[in-house]
């Protein structure tokens, strides 16, 4: 795939987005997704499943759990999505990375997903640890898209991989990420879930670029409503997503404000999910931190209700 110094250009430089006339109140709501994460401690498991018990009746699409750096939350994960599978009626997504691992390890670990009765893997290379370059285990997979292939071989997955609207934080530049991205859905994953983002230009930018790069599959963005803006910042950082100025002064002043912030961050995902619905998109997957009471709010505000 050669796209092209222009094409690039064009996505660095190209004209900002602007938001369409909102849907009418008579159009469909929004496909919803959640992500959770595997509980620690006793007390955070507890946490965990009232989230879930919050936004079940949401009806959402899929609700996937994360995997630790080199499988290290392995047991958790599989735990919590056999639990959902067994005490629940929503469909999950087992997050799956091969780094650190020989495939017989990986393929085993989708087996055993597979016979609990979970359809759905996100699959993911993984990440190193902080400071370390990526190295690829000798006897595993080495990418996430050769993953995606060896996922292939293993059962009828559906499988999810992941797509960084501003460039992944280990990539040499833009078009060596999308080409990664390509590949991914080359092998035979079914969808995209964007890392989350602020801009929605960004995401509508990268969109374009996916669309002549002849990429077809969804690409559903990711979207983290914030409660607490200075470990958004602070989290960010890490993973290589912007945060806007404009966003820094709506929190401005609410360090001691907890409801104000809920608030102010209700207030900024749901206005970024109807400028991407004006935009044609209508699918989201939302980051809850295992929370759920905001995720909620913002459901209800975007029509996505527990039936009557």
């Amino acid at each position: 795939m050669d796209l092209g110094s222009a094409t690039l250009q064009r996505w660095m430089t190209g004209p900002r987005f602007s938001a369409l006339p909102m849907r009418s109140p008579g159009q469909p709501a929004p496909h919803l997704s959640f992500e959770f994460f595997p509980p620690r401690t006793e007390a955070l498991e507890q946490q965990l499943w009232t989230c879930i018990n919050r936004l079940a009746p949401l009806a959402p699409r899929f609700v996937s759990v994360t995997y630790g750096a080199g499988g290290t939350t392995q047991a958790r994960t599989h735990a919590t999505v056999a639990r959902i599978v067994r005490e629940t009626s929503l469909v999950p997504a087992a997050h799956l990375t091969c780094i650190g691992s020989i495939r017989a390890e990986v393929d085993a670990v989708a087996r055993s997903y597979w016979q609990a009765g979970v359809r759905h893997i996100v699959a993911l290379r993984g990440d190193p640890p902080p400071g370390e370059p990526y190295r690829p285990h000798p006897g595993g997979y080495q990418f996430a898209a050769d993953l995606v292939s060896g996922l292939r071989n293993v059962a009828d997955f559906e499988i999810s991989v992941a797509a960084y609207p501003e460039v992944h934080p280990g990539a040499s530049n833009p078009v060596a990420d999308l080409e990664n991205l390509k590949r991914k859905l080359d092998a035979g994953a079914t969808r995209a879930i964007t890392q989350y983002f602020f801009d929605t230009t960004t995401y509508l930018r990268f969109l374009d670029l996916c669309l002549a790069a002849g990429i077809k599959a969804p690409i559903v963005p990711g979207i983290m409503p914030v409660s607490n803006y200075a470990q958004a910042v602070k989290f960010s950082a890490m993973c290589g997503a912007s945060v806007p100025a404009w966003m820094g002064r709506l929190f401005d002043g609410t360090e001691n404000d907890p409801e104000t912030r809920r608030m102010v961050g209700m207030v900024v995902a749901t206005e970024q999910v109807r400028l991407l619905q004006a935009n044609g998109v209508d699918e989201f997957h939302f980051y809850t931190l295992n929370r759920p009471d905001l995720t909620f709010a913002i459901a209800h505000v975007l029509g996505v209700r527990p039936p009557s």
